[in-house]
């Protein structure tokens, strides 16, 4: 069994080698433990660090891409690396390296297929009281959004199953958090979830340049990953809601007609009727979106077969 920890980074020179050094050479339950460095088209000597302190692999990005886009190239990587288990953790050293064989322990038990740290976000010292209470109300969302109980829908650190690897595909370019764990509730990957340490903030979030872009990043991930995964669901509840809001004003515009006052209600009247006919067509793009995600999830199926095809031929001439 391999382990391979992944560290997505961006200009860490002054901390990579130190988060490094605190990662566990051994694990019980592996055979090898490895390390992977993803640069994410970093300016400064993030590499040249990272090798020099013991890094087995490094991935250089050709240009600054984002967290989620090197999130991705990192587990490309590791499976094509071979690892049977890939745990992710910052470059900051956020978390505590120590807590990974925990973060591993239910995929060895067979119990989960993902693992994600609980940071305790509603007590975290290092958040500010408003920070302590959107993160709770955040994963409160999350939790409706993605079908799984989440107290930490924020927190990378986080370990999965290769085969949870291979069916993981990251669109956004702000964040991979919140969207794999709405992939990981519609694929019905058993996840769980456990309390883990965090160290001192080093720096300043660069993922968070405020709260409003936080939030508003965050709101658009969601809607997105959601709209993506329920679309019958989203155009439903739309289309519902504005067509009994046509058929309400419609209603009342019948009311005062058979008083006989319906002669200054004609704007009701036309108002209800495009409110209809809106509330219908969201109805049917509802019909169409859904017949759209039963084709994405066909396409999903096929990447993921090609994937392991890919990785099978890699491995066979490997051995030859």
């Amino acid at each position: 069994m391999k382990l391979i920890i992944q560290i997505p980074c961006y200009n860490e020179e002054a901390t990579i080698a130190h988060t490094l050094s605190l990662l566990p050479r051994q694990v019980e339950g592996f055979d090898q433990v490895e390390y992977l460095v993803v640069d994410d088209g970093s300016s400064d000597r993030t590499l040249e660090a990272a090798r020099a302190a013991g890094a087995h692999h490094l991935v250089k990005m050709p240009h600054h891409a984002g967290l989620a886009s090197a999130f991705r190239t990192g587990l490309d990587a590791c499976l094509r690396l071979g690892a049977d288990v890939i745990v992710n953790t910052d470059a900051d050293n956020q978390y505590d390296a120590a807590d990974i064989p925990r973060l591993v322990r239910p995929i060895l038990l067979g119990s989960a297929e993902m693992v994600v740290g609980d940071r305790g976000v509603a007590t975290l010292k290092s958040f500010s009281p408003l920070k302590r209470r959107l993160q709770t109300l955040g994963s409160r969302v999350m939790s409706q959004v993605a079908g799984l109980d989440i107290p930490d829908a924020t927190s990378g650190f986080r370990a999965m199953t290769r085969d949870v690897a291979l069916r993981t595909t990251v669109l956004s370019d702000y964040s991979y958090t919140l969207e794999t764990l709405i992939q990981a509730g519609n694929n019905h990957t058993r996840v769980a979830f456990v309390p883990v340490r965090t160290n001192p903030p080093l720096r300043p979030s660069r993922l968070m340049r405020g709260l409003l872009d936080y939030i508003q990043n965050s709101t658009i991930t969601i809607i997105r990953a959601y709209a993506m995964y329920r679309p019958l669901r989203v155009f439903i509840t739309i289309g519902t809601f504005i067509l009994l809001l046509g058929v309400g004003l419609g209603l009342r515009f019948l009311y005062f007609f058979l008083l006989g006052e319906g002669g200054g209600k004609i704007q009701s009247l036309i108002l209800a009727a495009i409110l209809s006919i809106v509330g219908f067509q969201t109805l049917m793009i509802g019909l169409v979106a859904d017949l759209i995600a039963f084709n994405r999830k066909m396409i999903e199926e096929i990447l993921l077969r090609m994937r392991k095809v890919e990785l099978t031929l890699k491995d066979e001439e490997e051995t030859r």
